[in-house]
C-alpha cells in the first residue's frame, strides 16, 4: 500500500481513483469492495470489530480511496507505515447535499439493514456517523471533525489535502511522479451512484453486481 485515502466518499475520490490509476496506482474504491461479494465484505466486519486483515482486503492494490477504507485511516496509516495520506475535501454543505442525493439517501440506508451487505456498512461507514445519517448539524459536525483528526494525526510531510480541481500538480508533486499531459480526471458520476443504488433495491446485491456464493 503506497496510498491511503483519508476523504470521505462525494468528496472527489472516484476523481482521484482515476487519477491514480493512471499514474499507475490500482485503487481500491467502494467500486471495488462491492462486487467482491459477502466473504469479502466479512473481511471489513472483521476490521470494524479489531480483527482487520488489511493485506487480505488490499491485495492487488497499492492505493484506497473512498467508503469503506476511509473511516480507518488512522489503521492503515499505522499498518503501511510508508504509505502517504491524501486526505479529498469539499465544502462540507455540497457534501452534504451529495451524500443524501446518492449513499445516504434515505430509502437506501433503511433498506440496507436487511441486506447482506448490513453489516459492513454499518462497521465501516454508519457507525463513523453515529447512525446519525440524515442529521445535517450532526454529519457537517462529523466531516469537520474528521478533517481536523486526520491533519492533528497524521504527520504534515506525509500529508496531502487535496481538492480535486486543484489537478496534477499538488498531487504529483506529493507522489514525487511527473505529471501526465492528460487532463485530469474529473468523473461526476452522481447518476450512475444513483442508478446502481436503485438498481440493488430493486433487484438484490447478487443479481446487481454479479458475485459468486
Amino acid at each position: 500500500m503506497k496510498i491511503i485515502g483519508a476523504g470521505f466518499g462525494r468528496t472527489g475520490t472516484m476523481s482521484l481513483k482515476a487519477a491514480l490509476e493512471q499514474l499507475g496506482y490500482p485503487c481500491y474504491h467502494m467500486v471495488e469492495c462491492f462486487p467482491k461479494g459477502p466473504a469479502h465484505w466479512k473481511l471489513w466486519e472483521q476490521a470494524g470489530t479489531g480483527a482487520p486483515d488489511w493485506d487480505a482486503i488490499f491485495e492487488g492494490f497499492t492505493a484506497t480511496v473512498d467508503f469503506p477504507a476511509c473511516t480507518s485511516y488512522a489503521a492503515l496509516a499505522e499498518y503501511y507505515p510508508d504509505a502517504k495520506v491524501v486526505l479529498t475535501v469539499r465544502d462540507p454543505e455540497q457534501w452534504f447535499a451529495s451524500v443524501q442525493s446518492t449513499i445516504f439517501e434515505r430509502e437506501w440506508i433503511e433498506f440496507l439493514p436487511g441486506t447482506e451487505a448490513g453489516a459492513y456498512m454499518k462497521a465501516t461507514i454508519n457507525d463513523y456517523f453515529d447512525g446519525r445519517m440524515h442529521d445535517h448539524d450532526h454529519l457537517v459536525r462529523r466531516f469537520n471533525e474528521h478533517v481536523a483528526r486526520v491533519r492533528e494525526t497524521i504527520a504534515p510531510e506525509r500529508l496531502l489535502v487535496f481538492e480535486v480541481a486543484d489537478g496534477w500538480g499538488p498531487l504529483c508533486e506529493f507522489l514525487e511522479v511527473p505529471a501526465p499531459e492528460e487532463a485530469f480526471p474529473h468523473v461526476n458520476d452522481t447518476e450512475a451512484v444513483q442508478g446502481l443504488i436503485r438498481a440493488i433495491m430493486d433487484n438484490g446485491f447478487q443479481a446487481v453486481l454479479g458475485y459468486k456464493g
